[in-house]
């Protein structure tokens, strides 16, 4: 009989606020090939986002950082014991960047004499710098151990119905408030990833509505899915097309990125006469600093200064009851498919 276990995996945080650990951190972060996929990543990070960028980002972690440590991980570590109560395997965590990093945690399972394990990245929607790096990052550690290690992996799951119910029983009470506009805020990818996750390589991005027509190229599109995610969440909410919009958030540095930019939409509902707005960001499922300090705290502040009244910040799914359920049946379905056989 094999022995089972269960990886949660998310993105990462700094072990602390300090600039010094903010650094390391976004240090291992960005020179990952899959999110600053430049021949000149090195000389990127080192000589133009290291010296300057860690400073700015430890203050705005100390926005937000809680006792515990950074919400993430705090929130991070609640979605894996809820997740461990319901279900009788073992449930670890790991992160992509920072601690607790997947080569302690993959040892530590294989110390155990763990050789089944449901790779579970929590990422929505599929993303080279999200999705594909961590599951990539998994296999390279589990490959330094005996080969017969089985995985299996928890494929993008935007447009899951239990994922899309989930989203809406954590935003109802939201939605019961009186507003004017509903933002949904995705994390930003520069357009150049879009293309190199298209199989084709000549559907992306080359006409206008491109994520509208059917392709093979949707399972890896990160933008085709964000529209997705939107499209079933409004369709089962019955929110009016002029009562809400789509938007990315967290761009860097100067190469297109996907459009239209959160910030710049803020601005202009205001200016527009919009007062009062919901913010929900469905490509993540814990609350962290681009949510918390970029959405919550920034993203108000821009809002009032340009005249709007009210913005709020619908929570990630956290460790709500239909996420954590989400995530269990996802387990149960996997460890039961040995017992059919």
């Amino acid at each position: 009989m094999s022995k089972k276990a269960v990886l949660l995996l998310n993105l990462g945080s700094p072990d602390s606020t300090t600039v010094r650990d903010v650094r390391r951190y976004l240090k291992e972060f960005l020179t990952d090939p899959r999110v600053i996929d430049s021949p000149f990543r090195s000389l990127i990070v080192n000589l133009f986002i290291l010296p300057f960028r860690p400073r700015r980002t430890a203050k705005a972690y100390q926005k937000i950082w809680r006792p515990e440590g950074s919400p993430l991980i705090v929130i991070s570590n609640q979605q894996k014991e809820s997740v461990k109560k319901k279900v009788g395997l073992p449930v670890a965590l790991a992160m992509r960047y920072g601690h607790p990093t997947i080569a302690d945690v993959i040892a530590k399972l294989i110390e155990k004499k763990v050789d089944d394990i449901y790779v579970m990245p929590l990422y929505p929607q599929y993303a080279m710098s999200s999705y594909e790096t961590v599951s990539v990052k998994v296999k390279e550690e589990i490959k330094r151990y005996d080969g017969n290690i089985r995985t299996t992996l928890l494929a993008p799951f935007y447009n899951d119905p239990d994922y899309i119910d989930a989203l809406i029983q954590n935003a109802n009470p939201y939605l019961k408030k009186d507003y004017d506009k509903i933002i949904f805020s995705f994390h930003g990818l520069p357009e150049r990833h879009i293309r190199k996750s298209d199989p084709s390589n000549s559907h992306c991005l080359n006409t206008p509505n491109c994520c509208m027509q059917s392709s093979p190229a949707h399972s890896t599109c990160y933008r085709h899915q964000c529209f997705k995610t939107v499209e079933l969440f409004v369709e089962h909410t019955n929110i009016p097309i002029d009562k809400y919009c789509l938007t990315f958030q967290s761009r860097l540095g100067r190469d297109p990125w996907l459009q239209p930019f959160t910030d710049e939409t803020i601005k202009q509902l205001a200016k527009t006469g919009v007062k009062k707005i919901l913010i929900l960001c469905p490509a993540f499922v814990a609350d962290c600093l681009e949510t918390l300090e970029e959405i919550a705290i920034e993203g108000k502040k821009l809002f009032l200064e340009s005249g709007g009244e009210d913005l709020e910040m619908i929570p990630c799914l956290n460790d709500h009851p239909a996420f954590i359920n989400f995530l269990v049946k996802k387990i149960n379905d996997w460890s039961k498919k040995d017992e059919i056989k």
